[in-house]
């Protein structure tokens, strides 16, 4: 016997809370759930358990517009999981969260004006059936079950531990070990700090530099402000401002002047490291400025732990693993106690879900986005991403804005069915990859070119990355757009 839902949102991380808090706000009457294939609620926060995991936004920005964040401006995933849990329960969610539940499959009826789902539960054999008129994917961009890991054959000969961030045994001990950490992402300049009191030695091994900025925990502004016992919404709204200000200018003038600011972050890096470190070598990368993120470290912390002895870096390529550490094509080698694969994650369209349309298989890389929100051609389903360069949830509030409004629309006409569709007028566009690579072209990106949706040449068929234009276009988006077809 299936169960119905009038929405169904499928995750329950940082999109899919958000996406019930406006659902619950707008239309109180309607019945809803949400599918999460884990065995709690964060997405994110739920997974990363690594040493010193923590945000790399600040929290005024990636929390939630309608819930003013307390803390500092950079916080734990403790301190984000407790946020979340108080978003639950002000919001009454607990009820509504169907924890282990991984959907095997979606399918539409047009017939039926109604999306079913297969659903299986973590440990039962049994396979559920749940069915709703309107579908919103929250699952996030990547593949919780599984790390991306390089093809390194002789990886297996390495008698050490080899450990992904995104799988940390929480019994590892790493006190008195020699640590090579692969990778130099904003996940390696958090664990290196974390591990690096209590480990002998640790090595960030990198292939190529990364761009970091050794921005406060706490924004020199939260001091000034807190004395004046604000508001918790007036503090909250102020320090948004003040950061999304912020962002939007290292932004623009990434785009603008883009030597200007590289020279600007590698003098801010250059002053916190040793005297005759080689800076060029190990922190100046080959792409510009926010190419790929510029991973924040608070209050400096991974170059506090370079000068102090505490950890090193190398710059160079593994040639291969061996039953000690790691030989290098410069014919340095690395001995290790401990590898730690800080080397990314991989990209999962959708929750890995297979969809079809009246039992035709869906391939979305054939398809194109309706403004980063809808498919082309995916009735009644709606999904979030959120931005790159700017804190995830900003994109988040404006979806979730725009789906209400969307939903409001055909209540309001009694329509059933919303299908993004491409007018003759736009038949012709040029269809190009989700994502153009001279904008941003961090690897994880690159490698799931051939499995995401496409993109359009043209509004509404392109995908926003910049919450400076989107903050206005996608409020002024009209539900009467012509894309839009309705039944």
């Amino acid at each position: 016997m299936a169960e119905h839902f009038d929405f169904l949102i499928i995750g329950a991380g940082i999109s899919g809370i958000g996406a019930a808090c406006h659902l619950r706000q707008r239309f109180a009457d309607s019945s809803f759930a949400l599918l999460e294939a884990m065995d709690g609620f964060g997405g994110t926060w739920w997974t990363h358990r690594y040493p010193g995991a923590r945000s790399d936004s600040d929290l005024f920005t990636y929390g939630y517009s309608f819930k003013p964040w307390r803390g500092r401006a950079i916080a734990t995933a403790d301190e984000i999981r407790d946020y979340l849990a108080e978003v639950i329960d002000e919001n009454s969610l607990a009820p509504l969260i169907r924890y282990g539940h991984t959907v095997q499959a979606a399918r539409w009826s047009s017939e039926d004006k109604r999306w079913t789902l297969e659903v299986s539960r973590t440990g039962s054999d049994e396979v559920l059936t749940f069915t709703t008129g309107f579908l919103w994917i929250c699952a996030g961009y990547y593949d919780h079950g599984q790390g991306y890991t390089p093809e390194w054959p002789t990886l297996k000969d390495f008698e050490g531990q080899v450990v992904h961030p995104q799988h940390w045994p929480q019994d590892l001990s790493y006190a008195d070990k020699r640590v090579v950490v692969i990778g130099s992402g904003a996940t390696a300049a958090t664990l290196i700090p974390s591990l690096a009191d209590a480990a002998a030695h640790v090595t960030m091994l990198q292939r190529s530099p990364t761009f970091f900025a050794a921005e406060p925990w706490e924004h020199p502004l939260e001091a000034q402000l807190r004395p004046l016992n604000l508001p918790d919404e007036w503090f909250h709204e102020i320090m948004r401002r003040a950061f999304i200000a912020k962002t939007d200018e290292v932004v623009r003038l990434a785009f603008s002047h883009p030597e200007d600011l590289r020279a600007y972050l590698i003098g801010e890096t250059r002053a916190r490291l040793p005297e005759g470190f080689d800076v060029d070598k190990h922190f100046n990368p080959r792409y510009r400025p926010w190419q790929q993120r510029i991973a924040n470290v608070p209050d400096g912390d991974l170059f506090h732990a370079i000068r102090d002895g505490k950890a090193s870096v190398v710059t160079d390529t593994i040639e291969r693993f061996d039953t000690r550490g790691i030989q290098l094509v410069s014919g340095e080698r690395l001995d290790a106690d401990i590898i730690v694969t800080a080397t990314g994650f991989n990209m999962q369209l959708f929750g890995g879900i297979p969809f079809s349309v009246d039992n035709a298989p869906v391939d979305m890389h054939e398809r194109v986005t309706y403004r980063g929100m809808m498919i082309e051609g995916m009735p009644n389903m709606a999904y979030t991403q959120g931005y790159f360069r700017s804190s995830w949830t900003l994109r988040s509030d404006l979806v979730c804005d725009w789906v209400c409004r969307l939903v409001t629309h055909m209540r309001e006409q009694g329509h059933s069915v919303v299908q993004p569709t491409v007018p003759s007028a736009d038949v012709g566009m040029q269809r190009l990859s989700w994502i153009e690579a001279d904008n941003f072209n961090a690897g994880y990106v690159v490698r799931s070119l051939g499995a995401m949706y496409g993109q359009g040449d043209r509004h509404p068929w392109k995908h926003g990355m910049e919450h400076a234009e989107e903050r206005i276009t996608l409020p002024a988006a009209s539900p009467l757009d012509t894309a839009l077809a309705y039944r």
